[in-house]
């Protein structure tokens, strides 16, 4: 039996009372830190990331989160928020939302088997009469980064035996995209299986969101000169860091498109990415800098209430 241990609050170093931007600061900040990309081949990272994530899917969800306070980090998976075991009746699927990575990746498929073959979905032969596998589903958490350029993944099935799986996933998968095992899921009576139907699901990203299925979006922080003189400041994307203009005049929460760099489709092309700026002022500012400040507002006839795009 699989039991949660873990503190999500504690992983992500919030209160039980943190509100959801709290929950969502405390989440970017950890994630841009253990992220794969910025900790190469460094497993303990990794995992800390996958563990990241797992909290802050949880608690960012206001139903999740609620379940996960009532019954907390040591409840059964009778008692879980619906990423346990669930299982449909049906023909020819079943539905288990479980975590697939291997102890190398994410964790291990757990009691997967274990639950499998202990009655939770039980099926009798009459005698004489002899049936093939059932199908399974089960989840597959991908980063944007792993859907994105594709590979292949190892995964670790637990059961009577014990055996390792390769998983191929096509570049440009999205979330509920559907990847199909033939012959790993439920073994039946007459020696076949079923399939295994493993459905994609993106995690979180500390730096991009998806305003679309193929675009991405990004916060750019810049300086107010620079929105007002323009500036080439570096970005980063999913394939590294580019150079973007940031056009003279610019205002903050206008966007800025970059063709070309979102997500890739399954037919090769990609989406695009949108840097949305945000003008900044420097919170302690020198002494020169208030003085030059002061004499901008001396010379300036800029009225910024005449200009407003607010109400």
């Amino acid at each position: 039996m699989v039991t949660k241990t873990k503190d999500y609050y504690e992983i992500l170093g919030v209160p039980r009372t943190a509100s959801p931007e709290e929950i969502k600061r405390a989440f970017r900040k950890l994630a841009m830190k253990y992220h794969p990309d910025r900790n190469p081949g460094n497993k303990e990272a990794e995992a800390k990331f996958k563990e990241i994530n797992e909290a802050y899917e949880v608690l960012s969800d206001p139903e999740k989160r609620k379940r996960y306070d009532r019954f907390g980090p040591g409840m059964s998976p009778g008692e879980d928020f619906e990423t346990s075991f669930r299982w449909e009746e049906g023909p020819s699927s079943s539905d288990v939302g479980a975590d697939l990575f291997g102890n190398d990746r994410f964790g291990g498929f757990g009691d997967w088997f274990d639950r499998f073959f202990s009655g939770h979905r039980s099926f009798r032969a009459g005698k004489g009469f002899r049936t093939g596998g059932q199908d399974v589903e089960a989840e597959l958490p991908l980063t944007l980064e792993e859907a994105h350029r594709g590979g292949t993944h190892s995964l670790i099935l637990d059961g009577p035996e014990r055996k390792v799986i390769e998983v191929t996933v096509p570049a440009g998968v999205r979330d509920g995209s559907i990847l199909r095992l033939a012959g790993q899921g439920q073994p039946g009576s007459n020696g076949s299986a079923g399939d295994l139907r493993l459905r994609v699901r993106l995690l979180p990203h500390p730096r991009f969101t998806r305003p679309t299925d193929d675009d991405l979006q990004t916060d750019l922080p810049v300086a107010p000169w620079e929105a007002v003189l323009g500036a080439r400041v570096p970005v980063t994307t999913l394939d590294g860091v580019v150079d973007v203009t940031i056009p003279p005049g610019s205002q903050s929460g206008q966007r800025l498109r970059l063709r070309g760099q979102g997500l890739r489709r399954r037919d090769g092309t990609r989406g695009d990415l949108f840097v949305r700026l945000h003008v900044l002022v420097p919170l302690q500012p020198t002494a020169e800098e208030k003085e030059l400040f002061r004499r901008l507002a001396q010379v300036s006839r800029f009225d910024a209430r005449q200009h407003t795009n607010l109400p």
